[in-house]
């Protein structure tokens, strides 16, 4: 199996649990195909879906096709993920008592927030990193000061805050087992400004209470699930997929309607169809992930595609465009010194800094 075909390989094993027909096909492979598993496990464990297949799998009863000590290997990491979250969903929990206690509604965001909403069937499924929630622009230093005297210190303490990132320096807690990241943007601000067009006076207004954790819309967690890849990682430049994103988006795809969430917003809406194209293409032409065909959006599937034929092409090309997107961040600081105090103070204060 070459890259291309354990991708797409895992990705549909990614939704048999929902999808009969690719439940039928993914059977009849493990039936009649030899599977490299050597190269499943390494594809699967970089995109972080590892327990996200081993669920699936299970779930349709097709553990039974694979090397017993590979099953037993998925689920000892299962395992240790599922107990990973329940102290994840712990710490969240008492994140928002102690915030809703001083009148602050948090917005938990990204895989905790899908955790805390319960869009998987076992919560053993996402590897989630750090806890991120939003705030309002005027709760937003009131937070950083409760959870500092709530114990919570920097992780890396850096003695000067850049004014373009979208959250506060993460932030750690004693005996706690992850980090949080307090938000006040979902977007680092650039010159494209996406930060204009999806923030969170857009998100608030619609925004859901479960078990008294406020987490966004359907809708809006779809939206994110794919800004965090196109937008914050590059992805629409590079033209590439993280599973743990589209997979996040092909669940949510059960909860709300894609298309019409990616309809939602302006300028973002083409990136974020793109990454729906690309999905759709993918987990085998899933209807939920049906997306709006258009010439650009065609182009763009076009080089999501052809990226796995040739690898080494793909390298270098993914190399210049990481040249690009480094000369474009430092002309973007430059600029932004130009015409704000805080950046200007911000950058001399970096300068001339002899650590």
């Amino acid at each position: 199996m070459n890259y291309k075909e354990t991708l797409f390989f895992i990705a549909k094993c990614l939704t048999i649990s929902l999808e009969e027909k690719n439940r039928r096909e993914i059977e009849k492979l493990l039936q009649s195909v030899n599977i490299d598993w050597d190269a499943v496990v390494k594809v699967s464990t970089s995109h972080y879906v590892f327990p996200a297949l081993y669920c699936n799998l299970k779930r349709a009863d097709f553990l039974q096709y694979l090397p017993h000590e590979l099953v037993s290997y998925m689920e000892y990491i299962t395992d240790i993920n599922r107990e990973h979250n329940k102290q994840i969903i712990s710490q969240a929990q008492e994140l928002n008592s102690l915030l809703l206690a001083h009148n602050i509604i948090p917005i938990f965001l990204k895989g905790t927030g899908n955790l805390l909403a319960g869009i998987y069937e076992d919560i053993g499924e996402r590897m989630v990193g750090d806890i991120d929630f939003i705030f309002s622009k005027e709760d937003y230093p009131k937070v950083i000061t409760v959870l500092r005297e709530f114990g919570y210190s920097g992780v890396i303490n850096y003695k000067h805050h850049c004014p373009t990132n979208k959250h506060y320096r993460r932030l750690q807690k004693n005996n706690n087992i992850a980090a949080i990241e307090i938000h006040k943007d979902f977007l680092s601000k650039s010159i494209n400004n996406y930060t204009n067009e999806f923030n969170y006076s857009f998100v608030e207004k619609d925004t859901q209470i479960i078990n008294e954790v406020t987490v966004l819309s359907y809708a809006n967690k779809l939206n994110l699930s794919i800004i965090a890849n196109q937008i914050n990682d590059s992805g629409f430049y590079y033209k590439t997929m993280a599973l743990r994103n589209a997979y996040d988006v092909f669940l949510l795809s059960k909860k709300t309607n894609a298309k019409d969430a990616v309809n939602t917003l302006d300028t973002l809406s083409h990136p974020l169809n793109c990454f729906l194209a690309a999905c759709y293409d993918v987990f085998n032409a899933v209807d939920s992930l049906e997306y709006n065909n258009t010439k650009k959006t065609a182009s763009y599937l076009n080089v999501f595609n052809s990226q796995f034929s040739n690898r080494k092409t793909t390298k270098r090309r993914h190399k210049r465009i990481k040249i690009y997107l480094f000369i474009k961040s430092r002309v973007n600081v430059i600029y932004k010194a130009v015409v704000y105090k805080e950046y200007r103070f911000w950058l001399f204060n970096v300068l001339t800094d002899k650590r």
